[in-house]
Parts: C-alpha cells; sequence; structure tokens
C-alpha cells in the first residue's frame, strides 16, 4: 500500500485522528504512525487509482448531487438560497465492535429520553422529586402548555419516534454527546442521499468492506408509523408535514416522502374535521392516520398553539386529543434540544432505569444554578458557552478565543441572565481526512457524528450509518449553515451483508393493480396555476417582443401596429402605470419596463417569478431537468449577471437589444415547458391540471387580444393582423397556406375558427371541454355543466361570410358580434377557473365535504 496517499497528512497531536493511530495520532497514543486496521482495505483501494481516475470520482460526485438536485437552503448567501449539498469523497469509517457501543449508547439514551417526555407532559414526577429544575423546564417556550397529558395518547406509548444524537470524540479516543435532537431531528434522509452517491462512487470498495445498509432502519421507521397508526381496520395513510419549500432541509423533507412512500404535504393541505384529519385530494377528503413531522411544534396548530402560524393545521391538538392520529415526533418534544439538560440524565437515568448512561454528555453547567454559574466563570477558558433555549439566538463562544475586554463583557452578560446561558467543556474534536484538490489529497478536518434512533415494538433501533459534518476549515465550528460539508458513514460488518431495498406495505399483484396516487389538492392547484402562468409568460412574451422588434425597426409604417399593440398591452395590464398623458401611445422603455421590471405586476418579470414560485412548491413531482429549466429563466430575468430586474432605474435604462435578448431565451424557455409538459409528466390527474390551466390561460389570452382587435376601427383593425398572427403563434402556419398578406377573413378562421390550430379559440375550446369531463369522471365528480360548451356551439355557428372585406356595415356587424362573443368566452372562462378551485382544491363543493372518504 502507497504511503505517497497521507505522506503530507499531518495530524494534530492534541487530537484524536479517524484515519491514523500512533505517534501523533492522539495523546494518549504511541508508535509510528500508520493507518488503523479498519481504513487499510480502503486506502490500498483508492491508493491504486490515479490522480485522474480520483479526480473523475470527485466530478462524479459533484455532478451526481447536482443531478439529483441535493441542495441545502441558506437564507441571504451568495451562492443563492438553494445552495448545493456538499458531500466529501472520502467516507469515514468505523469498525463494526466499536459501532456496536455506539449504537447500544443511543438506543439507551433515546429510551430514557422518551421516558422523560412522556413525564414531563404527563405526571411530572422528575420534577417533583428535584431531578429536574422547574425553571429549566417552564422557562423555554418549547413548553408547550396545551399537549400536556396527551403528548403519548396516540402514540402508543411513545413521545419520541425519531431520535437523533450529536457525537464526538475525544482526545482519548471516547465518544460524548455534544446534542440531543429530539423534536424533529434533520439530516436521516442526507445520510440515505450521501449513502446512494458513494456507494456509485466506489461500488468494489463498498461491497469488499461490507458495508452496513441503511434501507433496513428507514424500514423500521416506516413501519412503526404503520403499526402505531390509529386505523381501526383502515389502510393507513402517512403524511411528511413541510414547512414548504423556503425551509434550509426542504429538500430532505422531498426525498424522504419519496422514499418512505408518504405523500409530502404542507399545513394547508390537511383539514380537521370530526376529530380526525384529513388530506385535501383531488379525489377528496382521505383520512390521515399518521404524520411524520418537520414542523416546528409549535407551529403546529393555530388554534391552541401559536395563533400567528400560517403553517399549521387548525384543530390538529384536537385529534391528537381524541386519540385519531399519530404525530411523530409528539407536539412539544423538542423541550428536551436544551443543551442545559444534558447535566441531569444520568440521575434521571439511574432513577427510572437503574442504569448508568453507555455515553455520557460533555460536561454541561446551568448558568441558573449558583455552584454552577461560580464555575462557569472561574473557568470560563475552558468552556464553550451556548443559550440555553434553543429559540435563543445565539452562536457559541469560545472562552479561549476572547480577549480581555469581551470576557469581562460576555460575564457581564451572563451575571444579567444566568438562567439563559450553559457552559460545555470544550472538546478537542476528532479529525477525519477529507479529499483535497491540491498536492495534499487528504487533509484533517473537525467531524461530529449525527446518528439517529427509530421507536420499534422492540426497542429503538438505531441507523447502522450516520451524517457526518465536517467543518470547512481548520477549527471546530461544525456547521452547515457556515459551510461545512458531510461524509458517508461506513459502518463496517463482521461479514457480508445483504442488500435489501426498503421494504414497501401492501405489494400484492392487485394492491399493485389498484394502487392510487393520492395528490394533494394543493399540488394539483400549483400546477394547475403553474400552466397558467407558463402559458402567460409565452403570450406576454409573443406580444412585446412583436412590440420591441417594431419599435427597433423605427419604420414609419410600423406606427398604427405598434400603436394598437399598446392598446392591447394596456388591456392585459402589462405595462407599467402611464406616467404620460392620456391617448399617447406606449413608448420603447414601457416595453423594456414590461420585460424586466418585477414591479409591473402583469408585466414578464412578474409573471416568471411567480411561475418559479409555483414549481418550487412541486418541485418534488418534476425531473430533475424540467427544474432545471426553471432555475434557468428565473437565473435569466434576476441572475447576477441579467443586470436588470433589480430596481426601476435598471429597468429605464436597459436597452432594447438586451430586452429583446431576454424574451428570446424566455420564449426558447416557454417552448421547453411546453414540451415537458407533453413528453416528460406521467398522464395522472396532476398532469390534467397542469394541461387544464395551460389551455385556459391561452384561451384567455387569444380570446382577449382577438376580441380586441375585432373591435378596433378598420384601418387600424388591418395594420394589426400580422403581429395578431405572431401573438398567436400562427405567422408560419398562415404564410404556409395562403402565401400572402394578411386578411382579416383568413386571419380569424385560422386564430378563431379553426379546430386543428393549437392556438386557435376553437382548438382550446374543444380540448377544454374534453379534459375537463374525463378529469372529472376520472376523479369521480360530476363532469356536467361545462360553461364552454355553448359557446363551442355558438362559436361553430358563427357565419364566416360576414368577414368579407367587401361586407361594409355587415362586417362591422360581424366583428361586433364576435368581439362580444370572444368577451362571452373569456369569462366563461373565468367561471371555469372559479369552478375548478371549488371543486377540487378548496373543496367548498366537494362530495366528500364532511369528511365522508370514497370507498
Amino acid at each position: 500500500m502507497s504511503e505517497s496517499l497521507w505522506s503530507h497528512y499531518t495530524p494534530s497531536p492534541s487530537r484524536y485522528d479517524e484515519m491514523l493511530g500512533g505517534a501523533g495520532g492522539g495523546e494518549v497514543e504511541a508508535g509510528p504512525r500508520e493507518p488503523r486496521p479498519h481504513w487499510r482495505a480502503f486506502l490500498s483501494h483508492i491508493a491504486a487509482l490515479s490522480p485522474e481516475t480520483m479526480q473523475r470520482r470527485s466530478q462524479f460526485v459533484s455532478d451526481a448531487i447536482a443531478s439529483d438536485g441535493v441542495t441545502y437552503n441558506v437564507y441571504a448567501d451568495p451562492k443563492g438560497a438553494s445552495r448545493p449539498w456538499e458531500l466529501d469523497l472520502v467516507p469515514l469509517i468505523l469498525p463494526a465492535q466499536e459501532w456496536r457501543a455506539i449504537a447500544a449508547a443511543v438506543a439507551q439514551r433515546a429510551r430514557v429520553l422518551d421516558a422523560v417526555l412522556g413525564d414531563l407532559y404527563g405526571p411530572q414526577t422528575l420534577l417533583a422529586e428535584g431531578l429536574l429544575p422547574p425553571a429549566l423546564v417552564f422557562g423555554q417556550r418549547a413548553f408547550l402548555w396545551p399537549a400536556c397529558g396527551i403528548a403519548t395518547g396516540a402514540g402508543g406509548g411513545v413521545s419520541m419516534h425519531l431520535y437523533a444524537a450529536d457525537l464526538a470524540r475525544s482526545p482519548d479516543g471516547r465518544w460524548w454527546v455534544l446534542a440531543d435532537r429530539t423534536g424533529g431531528p434533520s439530516g436521516a434522509g442526507y445520510a440515505l442521499q450521501n449513502r446512494m452517491t458513494l456507494a456509485r462512487a466506489f461500488p468494489d470498495a463498498f461491497r469488499a468492506l461490507h458495508v452496513e445498509p441503511l434501507a433496513p432502519f428507514f424500514s423500521a421507521l416506516q413501519d412503526s408509523l404503520y403499526r402505531l397508526a390509529p386505523t381501526r381496520g383502515e389502510a393507513p395513510l402517512a403524511v411528511l408535514l413541510t414547512p414548504g419549500p423556503y425551509n434550509e432541509t426542504y429538500f430532505e423533507h422531498s426525498f424522504l416522502a419519496r422514499y418512505l412512500g408518504f405523500p409530502l404535504v404542507e399545513g394547508q393541505d390537511l383539514i380537521v374535521r370530526g376529530d380526525c384529519v384529513y388530506l385535501k385530494t383531488l379525489r377528496g377528503l382521505r383520512r390521515v392516520h399518521a404524520i411524520l413531522r418537520r414542523l416546528d411544534g409549535d407551529f403546529c396548530d393555530p388554534v391552541e398553539l401559536r395563533p400567528d402560524s400560517a403553517l399549521g393545521v387548525p384543530g390538529l391538538l384536537h385529534a391528537i386529543r381524541a386519540g385519531n392520529v399519530v404525530v411523530a415526533n409528539a407536539l412539544g418534544s423538542a423541550v428536551l434540544e436544551t443543551s442545559a439538560l444534558a447535566g441531569f440524565y444520568p440521575a434521571i437515568s439511574q432513577r427510572l432505569f437503574g442504569e448508568e448512561l453507555l455515553m455520557p454528555s460533555i460536561a454541561t453547567y446551568w448558568c441558573g444554578e449558583a455552584p454552577s454559574l461560580a464555575y462557569v466563570i472561574e473557568h470560563l477558558d475552558e468552556l464553550v458557552i451556548k443559550p440555553a433555549y434553543p429559540t435563543i439566538r445565539m452562536e457559541a463562544v469560545f472562552g479561549h478565543e476572547l480577549d480581555q475586554d469581551a470576557r469581562a463583557h460576555l460575564i457581564q452578560r451572563i451575571r444579567a441572565q444566568p438562567h439563559a446561558y450553559v457552559a460545555q467543556e470544550w472538546v478537542r474534536l476528532s479529525h477525519a481526512p477529507t479529499w483535497g484538490h491540491g498536492p495534499d489529497r487528504l487533509l484533517p478536518r473537525s467531524a461530529t457524528l449525527r446518528v439517529y434512533a427509530a421507536a420499534t415494538p422492540g426497542g429503538y433501533t438505531v441507523m447502522p450509518g450516520a451524517l457526518t459534518r465536517v467543518a470547512p476549515y481548520d477549527g471546530d465550528v461544525v456547521s452547515m449553515q457556515w459551510g461545512g460539508s458531510s461524509k458517508d458513514t461506513w459502518m463496517l460488518a463482521d461479514g457480508p451483508v445483504a442488500r435489501v431495498p426498503l421494504r414497501r406495505p401492501r405489494l400484492r399483484a392487485e394492491d399493485v393493480a389498484r394502487s392510487v396516487a393520492f395528490i394533494p389538492s394543493r399540488v394539483g392547484e400549483n400546477l394547475f396555476w403553474m400552466g397558467r402562468y407558463a402559458e402567460r409568460c409565452e403570450g406576454i412574451a409573443r406580444l412585446l417582443r412583436a412590440a420591441l422588434v417594431r419599435t427597433a425597426d423605427a419604420a414609419p409604417q410600423s406606427g398604427p401596429a405598434l400603436q394598437s399593440l399598446g392598446s392591447v398591452c394596456e388591456r392585459l395590464r402589462i405595462l407599467p402605470p402611464r406616467s404620460s398623458p392620456s391617448g399617447e401611445a406606449a413608448s420603447a422603455p414601457d416595453f423594456v419596463a414590461a420585460v424586466i421590471e418585477p414591479h409591473v405586476p402583469g408585466g414578464l418579470a412578474a409573471n416568471v417569478l411567480r411561475l418559479h414560485a409555483c414549481a418550487n412548491h412541486v418541485r418534488e413531482r418534476m425531473s430533475t431537468d424540467n427544474w432545471h429549466l426553471f432555475q434557468r429563466l428565473h437565473h435569466r430575468l434576476f441572475g447576477p449577471e441579467a443586470g436588470a430586474g433589480a430596481s426601476p432605474e435598471l429597468a429605464r435604462e436597459a436597452s432594447l437589444g438586451v430586452a429583446l435578448e431576454a424574451l428570446d431565451e424566455i420564449m426558447m424557455g416557454c417552448v421547453a415547458l411546453a414540451g415537458f409538459a407533453l413528453d416528460d409528466m406521467t398522464r395522472d390527474e396532476s398532469w390534467s391540471f397542469l394541461l387544464l390551466g395551460r389551455r385556459l390561460e391561452r384561451l384567455l389570452h387569444v380570446a382577449t387580444v382577438v376580441a380586441h382587435v375585432v373591435g378596433l376601427p378598420p384601418g387600424e383593425r388591418t395594420d394589426a393582423l400580422e403581429w395578431l398572427l405572431e401573438a398567436t403563434n400562427s405567422i408560419v402556419t398562415f404564410r404556409a397556406r395562403y402565401r400572402r398578406a394578411p386578411e382579416l377573413l383568413p386571419v380569424l378562421h385560422l386564430v378563431v375558427f379553426d379546430g386543428t390550430n393549437p392556438h386557435a379559440v376553437a382548438f382550446q375550446l374543444r380540448d377544454l371541454s374534453v379534459t375537463f369531463a374525463r378529469t372529472a369522471a376520472e376523479l369521480g365528480r360530476d363532469g356536467r355543466g361545462n360553461v364552454l360548451a355553448p359557446l363551442e356551439d355558438a362559436l361553430l355557428r358563427a357565419p364566416l361570410a360576414g368577414f368579407e372585406p367587401e361586407s361594409g356595415e355587415v362586417l362591422e356587424a360581424a366583428c361586433a358580434e364576435l368581439g362580444a362573443l370572444l368577451d362571452r368566452v373569456a369569462r366563461a372562462a373565468w367561471s371555469l377557473s372559479d369552478e375548478l378551485q371549488s371543486r377540487f382544491f378548496t373543496h367548498a363543493k366537494s362530495p366528500f365535504a364532511l369528511g365522508i372518504e370514497e370507498p
């Protein structure tokens, strides 16, 4: 085995090194520096690979993260809110014997903390016996008084269904608990994603080292929720409750929901009726039996907990109290996330179970106790100061890094509010090797482990892996918010392991044949509006491009066309509010502002923002390529190189060329989105609503534009025919079919009456009628009462002969009649939109409005 791989690797003499043992590997070790036994096989494998091969493996990991869309949202990050997840090429490897000790300690700690939660929200004997200080429990907002007596009522005696412990290794090689994650532990999905990626990067080494699989852990979590769900004989439905796409770990929520087979829902997707929780789906209300919660507990019920929450489910606590739904973890479980409680757990473990903690916490001192306060002030240089309660926003302060003035100021703050601070021993975190890109191929960096445990009938099952987090530089601050990276964690087995996928319930042939995806109404609604905004962006872009091309041309004959274009854009409210006198034609800056200025309500930029927001809410239902396209559309108008969209001043100063270039790219993006809708989506009801949105918006747009054109004076009407064909994407068809300058009769036939033209009014009416009826039938709803059907008949009966140019008064009467009919079509389209909203999204007209489910 070549030593050149770690020849430049220099472990700190004061820290334990995960890869190398012996001299320099830690304070208590002696002997030559060489790889630890459980690292040798992996190091031999990568040492045999050329630098070029390792570079390709590193690039593969980066590309896999990008193609899978793995992100960690960081607010106000210069790289963007959706920052790519950082995964190191080198895993952290632990031997089987060491892992068994860690797993036993984490499972024991989870059992102790679950018992503490049950007591705090139940008899509160620990408080009465003085084993926990009441001020530390009741003094924080994480303790939810309304949850008292019900925390375990519908959970089968379990309050904490998923637990995570942050672990650190001290210089002597011992593992210690840094923090407890009891509210809604994050990171398990990222650990699974890391495994899927790195197992593909090193498939041979992964198989040869007998790495423990992660799927059985997630299967245990899934089975546990199904087992605890109060189904009363029904097929259980479990959902994953997320705050939404702007949460920092939203990718994980979406990924875990897909992997576990749980619908991903937001608070608005759920409703409480008759003491039960229901999911609002496109097929009606569907009873929910279990909720895997990733929403903070106090936000979950605005009725009894936090009234300003717009993320929760009104009445959720009432349903839990009635025993009709299990919530994992129980509401109020985040009360144990304060580090100040760690010092009381050893005595509690002895009191409740007669056991010593197998893995204690690092030395912890709550300043709310006088002896602890005195110790903290005297030994500040050896401690790390943290907030006692998670709701207090404060970064950890390392005492040894403070100068004299800062030290005095911190002591003054602690003395003023001692109960708000906790101090922990400063542990010099162990170092793990990370892959570098320079001559130093392996670099030592501080690392911590987040280990997960899930409640099962036989006790807590610990994930045979972990989310390893690595400091971004040579220090002890390990945080993903501050630019840290992650590692896959390989727990080695004693022998070969079976590779089994996640077990799913109900995999019999008849179940597969009858399987139905319960699509939340919110998903259908966002897809419907995503279709509408995509079509609206395309329609607006075509109108603005026609206007800007004629503006750039500056030919005298373009004047009348520009005037009619400006008037129709004003009718559609595409242009900014006019500061010029009434009656004056729209100018070039007005059209440019409509392209790039987000503060113009009906402009292109504002609608691209709305389109991106809708797509963000249904990201889990998109392919990676489709999502990248939405990102490019948004980035083109609002990215750092766009040079527009940031302020009104920029909009006024932007050139016609910049606006036309942006329009061309936006148009290409809109065409690509239409292609994805037709060729990249499963033809389920969610796709039907996307298609309904596109057709409805196109009908509204074309009907409104054509009605405006036929209402123009005869001369202006003729000048508007060419841009009307451009705006309806029919100019090429017209030229190929008629080979002459635009005339009123053939233009109207093509954009209004031609049922073969996908941009014609008649085509939209027919397709909407068919799609609406089919969708209603598939969802078990009444498809009758389609307001568009009589208008389709009226349109087909409209006499084309009335639009002959020599008809004189007959022509004007026919134009007025057609304009009135198209106005009725537009109003009917809005009515159909409202009908879809009330029938399928808000369920105001649902036959299941009282919670009666489909048989």
